[in-house]
């Protein structure tokens, strides 16, 4: 039995990846296992958004290669390249890594991982030790229901990848380079996987895809308006998903993840707001409010659209939790674009923030243009928003004491409520006696920065301070 390791980088979306081709292993016969130095085969599922994730899918690749020579069965080892760094880099990375990588796979590649393998013992047998690239133009792969897919997420919660591929422009990025044009899966593909979730024991269904509101649009006769509202009456979209989500049976959460701001519609508000299975929580990466910023992004927004949307979420779904993410040190950025951001912040007060400093992405538009900015300005701006961010944090876990949420309990003392998606969000302290993967309703009794401490409804101080202790 050929026994295979996985190393998974990057994003959730490249997660399911890695979940899909392990299926396929599994499927095939083959045993995967955790550990890389046991393996016969070792698959590095590599992330190329930024330069520090290139840094370390290279940094893995180079590992696993140098440790090969450590023991008999590691000389032996067959190691790949997959993902969206093989994707976009397979030709050059096929010559800098000759001597390294056996097979590189693109994202068509996911389900074909093991007949793959199977080949590289073949060419081996034939004495031919030049790596394979399998990848083709760009991807044009939808991942479907029946894909065999093997989770590899704690069993409470999984991500549930809707569409692949992004049709946006933003000139800053290189996922519609690598991944292609938009693809959305059909409603029922959906709804049925979710089902099966549920029927596993998942308490919380997120929804992710490199844009989760263009959801079916790119299914439409009449191509969406990024300017405009729009609805579902000119067929699919993510209001009719999440309203057959909401009405399978079950207690679960359904969370929207990677929601672009140029296709939210009042339909989706008032949709999320009549559906009480969808948490009140969204990920809206806004990216600036500038509009010189947003011009040179081509994010397909301004700055009053963005405020006015805000405006009209927070009115339409009352407890909303908003989460985004903004750029600074975008070439041509001047201090009073970051002024301007910086007030918009203050003002607005957004329940969870990052910030990401620019990276000059080789191949995108943004890299060509002028006034690129040195790493010292973006590490002044990136400390003194994330600065802001973290009173403004404060402030919006003190409005929580006091109050009675539910959350669902991540492991032994550590839960999450509504407002936090996992990994990237806050935390809820409990008493370490809660059982994990289970809802549970706590009162917040105290906070710690970004995260918050809280005891079973009815439960007394005294008992919280030993579980505490016991942490």
């Amino acid at each position: 039995m050929i026994k295979v390791s996985l190393i998974s980088l990057g994003c959730a979306k490249n997660l399911v990846d890695s979940e899909i081709m392990v299926g396929h292993l599994h499927q095939a016969g083959m045993q995967v296992i955790p550990e890389a130095e046991k393996a016969d085969v070792v698959i590095v599922n590599t992330c190329s958004f930024i330069d520090s994730s290139k840094e370390e899918s290279i940094g893995h690749i180079l590992e696993v290669h140098q440790n090969r020579g450590m023991t008999k069965r590691r000389k032996e080892q067959k190691l790949i390249v997959a993902g969206c760094m093989s994707q976009r880099f397979s030709k050059d990375l096929s010559t800098s890594l000759h001597d390294e990588v056996d097979a590189f796979i693109g994202l068509d590649q996911v389900t074909k991982v093991a007949p793959i393998i199977e080949g590289l013992y073949a060419k081996e047998r034939e004495k031919n030790s030049a790596p394979v690239s399998f990848i083709e133009g760009k991807s044009t792969y939808i991942p479907d229901y029946d894909t065999p897919r093997f989770r590899l997420t704690p069993k409470h919660f999984a991500y549930v990848k809707i569409a692949e591929g992004c049709n946006h422009p933003c000139t800053f990025c290189i996922i519609p380079q690598i991944r292609g044009r938009h693809r959305s899966r059909t409603v029922a593909s959906v709804v049925t996987e979710a089902k099966q979730l549920i029927a596993e024991g998942v308490k919380e269904l997120n929804l992710i895809s490199q844009d989760t509101t263009f959801f079916g649009m790119d299914t439409w006769d009449e191509r969406p308006n990024p300017r405009s509202p729009v609805d579902s009456a000119r067929g699919t979209a993510l209001t009719t998903l999440l309203r057959e989500l909401n009405a399978i049976p079950g207690d679960f959460w359904i969370r929207l993840l990677y929601t672009h701001p140029a296709h939210w519609s009042d339909e989706l508000i008032r949709t999320i707001a009549e559906c009480p299975k969808v948490a009140r929580y969204i990920d809206i990466p806004l990216q600036h409010i500038s509009d010189r910023m947003l011009g040179k992004m081509q994010r397909e927004t301004t700055g009053e659209y963005i405020r006015n949307l805000i405006r009209r979420i927070r009115a339409g779904i009352p407890g909303i939790a908003v989460r985004t993410t903004f750029i600074v040190g975008f070439p041509g950025e001047t201090d009073a674009d970051v002024d301007e951001l910086c007030e918009f912040i203050r003002e607005t007060k957004f329940e969870r923030l990052g910030v990401f400093r620019y990276s000059q992405e080789e191949a995108t538009r943004a890299a060509k243009l002028d006034e690129q900015l040195p790493q010292k300005i973006k590490e002044a701006r990136w400390h003194r928003t994330m600065a802001l961010q973290k009173e403004i944090a404060a402030e919006v876990s003190q409005r929580f004491v006091g109050r009675t949420l539910r959350v669902i309990v991540e492991e032994p003392g550590v839960a999450r409520g509504e407002a936090d998606a996992p990994d990237i969000d806050g935390r809820v302290y409990v008493p370490r006696e809660l059982p994990v993967g289970e809802f549970a309703e706590v009162k917040i009794t105290g906070y710690q920065d970004y995260d918050l401490l809280a005891l079973p409804v009815g439960a007394k101080p005294t008992e919280w301070k030993v579980a505490r202790q016991a942490q």
